[in-house]
């Protein structure tokens, strides 16, 4: 089995390492598997805690060295407990930093990068998971005009940040205190979707509209990110105004 990934710290190990992991135990199962990358330096090992996963490899082959990049991904591997499970906020800042990169780089991002527009019905005779049909999930819908925009599965929660202290204020400082709880933040941030337009065509900021009744919602400063007003940098952003959506289940 060859995997074409480049030894570099940009590259997207973790999507290709569960078709890896169930090669790797297939043939585990009738004799042994032998990993390597091309330097013969990047290695794999069980599933353990990666520091220790990495003497373990150490004691193998002193030349095993896999570089940061490849570090952290697997570090976030472990933490979304040993499987790529694409639904984990963990996974999704991930696929949100390679997309930043991907236009940093100039690189044009294809449609499929952009997840499905909640929006839209599914179509006539579509296959379904009936399991998921049933389960209720939070819809953000334009207050204009009732179409959903977003649901739970699509935003991206951050750590909050510190509030007021983390501006640089030019005016006097609001006598209250400040509650640092994601849910004071005046703003939802939301993973990349097909309705957004202006994003899918190359824009690098601008605002975020409702693609029903044209409605403004937000914005995509740029894919650099910006502060959310608890104070936590998000990066890459693309921000709801919570008072330009209405909440409901579905």
């Amino acid at each position: 089995m060859a995997v074409p990934l480049r030894d570099t710290e940009e590259e997207n190990l973790l999507d290709h390492l569960e078709p890896c992991l169930d090669f790797i135990d297939d043939g585990r199962k009738v004799g042994n598997v032998l990993v390597h990358c091309f330097a013969g330096v990047s290695m794999r090992s069980e599933q353990k805690p990666l520091e220790e996963a990495l003497e373990s490899l150490k004691e193998i082959s002193e030349l095993a060295c896999p570089n940061d990049g490849f570090l952290e991904q697997l570090k976030l591997f472990g933490e979304m407990g040993f499987k790529v499970d694409t639904s984990s906020p963990l996974y999704k800042r991930f696929r949100l930093k390679l997309l930043g990169q991907s236009y940093k780089f100039g690189e044009k991002i294809g449609s499929y990068m952009f997840e499905d527009d909640p929006g839209l019905s599914p179509l006539p005779g579509s296959c379904q998971d009936p399991s998921k049909t049933e389960q209720h999930k939070t819809a953000y819908r334009c207050r204009k005009c009732r179409r959903i925009i977003a649901v739970e599965d699509n935003v991206i929660s951050h750590v909050p940040g510190e509030g007021e202290s983390c501006f640089d204020w030019n005016r006097r400082k609001s006598g209250h205190s400040y509650s640092n709880k994601e849910q004071d933040c005046s703003s939802l941030f939301i993973e990349p979707l097909k309705w957004m337009t202006p994003v899918k065509e190359g824009a690098l900021e601008g605002k975020l509209s409702c693609i029903h009744c044209g409605a403004r919602l937000g914005y995509y400063p740029n894919w650099s990110g910006i502060q959310c007003n608890c104070g936590s940098w998000v990066t890459p952003a693309f921000q709801i105004v919570k008072s330009k959506v209405d909440i409901s289940t579905i």
